[in-house]
C-alpha cells in the first residue's frame, strides 16, 4: 500500500516531477553518452596499438631499445622462437630486422625506423595491410626491379610524394561529393596548380571561399585534390653491420593510413631479405621478435612467464611500451565511477530540493497521517520511495535514450575531423564509434537507486520532525 501511495504522490504535481525527471534523464544521457565516446576512443587506440603497431609482446636484445645499434641482435634466435611458441597463450611469432636511417626524396628527407619483415607472417599478425590507401599500389604485391617499401601517409607528405592538384577529374569528384556548382566555380583559378602541402592548398582555397564554405567543404576539397604518382621512389640510407654507410633506392609499393601521425611519419616496412642483404646480416638473425596472444586479457599473465623464461633478453608488452595508454586502460573503470558519482551527486541536489518542497507543501497531510496512526517508519518509507521513483524513472529514461543514441552512432560514427590533426598526433582516431559494456548499465542502475535513497534521507527526516498537532493547525 505504501508503495502505491508513494507512486501516486510522485504524480500529484506533474509539472514539478516531470521537470526533475527530465533533468535526471538529460544528465544521465549526457554522462553515459560522453563516457561511451571516451571509451570508444580508448578501445580504438588500444586496438590500433596492438593490431597495427606493437602486437602484444616484444622481445629485444637488452641494449637494442636504448641505443639502436644494428649489432645488438638476439642471440640464439631459434631457441627464443621455440620458447615463445611453446608458451601457452601465444598464437603467432615473427621476427624483424630493424635499423634507424634516413628516407630521402627530391623534395626532402626524414629520420625513420626501417623494419625488415616477413610479409606473409606480418599480414597474419597485423592489420596494417588493410590500412592501404586505395590508388597507392598494394601491400608488397607490385613486381618491381627495385626494392619495395610500404610507408605511411604522414611520411609521404613530409617527403612531398603526396601532393595536391585540382584536375578536371578533381572537379568531377567535387560534384559527386555534393559541392555546389557555384563553390566549384570559385575554385577554377586553382585548376592545374600543384601544392606540395595540404597547408598551402588550404591557404589557397581559403582566399577564394567564404569562411562558412571553407568549414563546410574544406575536407572534401582536400580529398579531391589529393594526388599520388604510383611507383614513386625514395632513398633509404643507414649504417650496415660493419658500420659502413649503405643504402638503396626503394620503390613505394603502397602507402598506409592510420590514426597515429608519429607512427606514419617514422615507420617504413621492407621485405626482410632486401634489408638483410643491404645491412650485411646473416640469415636467421633478428633484432626483435613479436608475439601475438589469443586474447589481450592474457597480456599480464603471459608477460612474467616469458620474462622468467628469457632472463637475458628484454621482454616488454604493449602496456610497458605505451605506458600512458596502459594507465588509461587500467584505470578506465575508476574514471567511469568517479564521473558518474559526480554527475549523480549533482542530480541528487535537484531531487532533494523537489522532495523537500513536497514535504513542506504536505505538512497538514503528513500531520493527518500521523494523527490517524501511520507510524514514523511508514512515513519515512513513503518519502524514500517517492525519491527512488523520481530518480529511477529519470535514470532509466536517460539510459534508454543513451542506449539508442549509442546504438545509432556506433553504426554511423561521430566525425570529429575538425580536431583530427590534434587527436591523430597522439594516436587517437577522429572518427568515434561510441560503445560501452552492459556491465556499466548494471553499475549505473545500482548508483541511481543509491542516489534515490540518499536523496530521500533529509526530506524524510524533515517529515518525521513534524508535530502532528502543529501540522494539523498549519495552513
Amino acid at each position: 500500500m505504501i508503495t502505491s501511495i508513494a507512486w501516486k504522490n510522485v504524480w500529484r504535481n506533474k509539472t514539478r516531477s516531470l521537470t526533475v525527471i527530465a533533468a535526471v534523464t538529460v544528465g544521465v544521457f549526457a554522462s553515459v553518452f560522453a563516457l561511451a565516446a571516451i571509451n570508444s576512443s580508448i578501445v580504438q587506440r588500444i586496438d590500433s596499438a596492438v593490431n597495427e603497431e606493437l602486437s602484444h609482446i616484444q622481445v629485444n636484445h637488452r641494449e637494442f631499445r636504448s641505443n639502436s645499434e644494428i649489432t645488438n641482435i638476439i642471440p640464439d634466435p631459434a631457441a627464443v622462437v621455440a620458447t615463445l611458441r611453446n608458451t601457452p597463450g601465444v598464437t603467432d611469432v615473427t621476427g624483424r630486422i630493424i635499423v634507424r636511417g634516413i628516407a630521402s626524396a627530391p623534395a626532402g628527407s626524414a629520420g625513420v625506423e626501417i623494419s625488415g619483415i616477413d610479409i606473409e607472417k606480418e599480414k597474419q599478425m597485423f592489420t596494417l595491410s588493410e590500412k592501404l590507401i586505395p590508388g597507392t599500389g598494394s601491400y608488397f604485391g607490385t613486381d618491381t626491379r627495385l626494392n619495395s617499401a610500404f610507408i605511411g601517409e604522414k611520411l609521404a607528405r613530409e617527403l612531398q610524394i603526396i601532393r595536391y592538384i585540382l584536375t578536371p577529374e578533381s572537379f568531377k569528384a567535387l560534384e559527386e561529393k555534393g559541392i555546389p556548382a557555384e563553390v566549384a566555380d570559385k575554385l577554377k583559378p586553382l585548376e592545374g596548380q600543384r601544392f606540395t602541402t595540404e597547408k598551402r592548398l588550404t591557404e589557397a582555397y581559403t582566399d577564394l571561399l567564404t569562411q562558412g564554405e571553407v568549414k563546410k567543404y574544406g575536407l572534401r576539397i582536400r580529398e579531391a585534390a589529393w594526388s599520388y604518382r604510383e611507383g614513386s621512389r625514395i632513398i633509404l640510407t643507414f649504417l650496415d653491420f660493419n658500420g659502413n654507410q649503405t643504402g638503396a633506392a626503394f620503390r613505394i609499393c603502397g602507402i598506409y593510413r592510420t590514426n597515429n601521425d608519429l607512427f606514419e611519419a617514422t615507420s617504413v616496412f621492407v621485405p626482410d631479405g632486401e634489408l638483410r642483404r643491404l645491412a650485411g646480416l646473416e640469415e636467421g638473425v633478428y633484432h626483435r621478435f613479436i608475439a601475438r596472444l589469443e586474447d589481450n586479457d592474457l597480456t599480464d599473465k603471459v608477460t612474467p612467464v616469458l620474462k622468467e623464461a628469457l632472463p637475458d633478453l628484454e621482454v616488454m608488452n604493449w602496456k610497458e611500451i605505451q605506458v600512458d595508454l596502459a594507465m588509461i586502460a587500467d584505470y578506465i573503470n575508476q574514471i567511469y565511477a568517479i564521473f558518474m558519482v559526480l554527475i549523480l551527486a549533482a542530480l541528487s541536489f535537484g531531487i532533494v530540493n523537489t522532495m523537500l518542497m513536497a514535504v513542506l507543501e504536505r505538512t497538514r497531510e503528513l500531520g493527518m497521517l500521523s494523527a490517524v496512526g501511520m507510524n514514523r517508519r511508514r512515513i519515512f518509507r513513503m518519502i524514500m520511495l517517492e525519491s527512488i521513483f523520481l530518480s529511477m524513472v529519470g535514470g532509466f529514461a536517460g539510459m534508454a535514450v543513451s542506449g539508442v543514441a549509442i546504438a545509432i552512432t556506433n553504426h554511423t560514427g561521430i566525425n570529429l575531423v575538425k580536431y583530427s590533426e590534434g587527436m591523430e598526433a597522439f594516436g587517437y582516431s577522429a572518427h568515434l564509434y561510441p560503445t560501452i559494456g552492459a556491465d556499466f548499465f548494471i553499475i549505473l542502475t545500482v548508483l541511481i537507486v543509491i542516489t534515490g535513497i540518499l536523496s530521500s534521507v533529509y526530506p524524510a527526516r524533515k517529515a518525521l520532525q513534524l508535530n502532528p498537532v502543529e501540522a494539523l493547525r498549519g495552513e
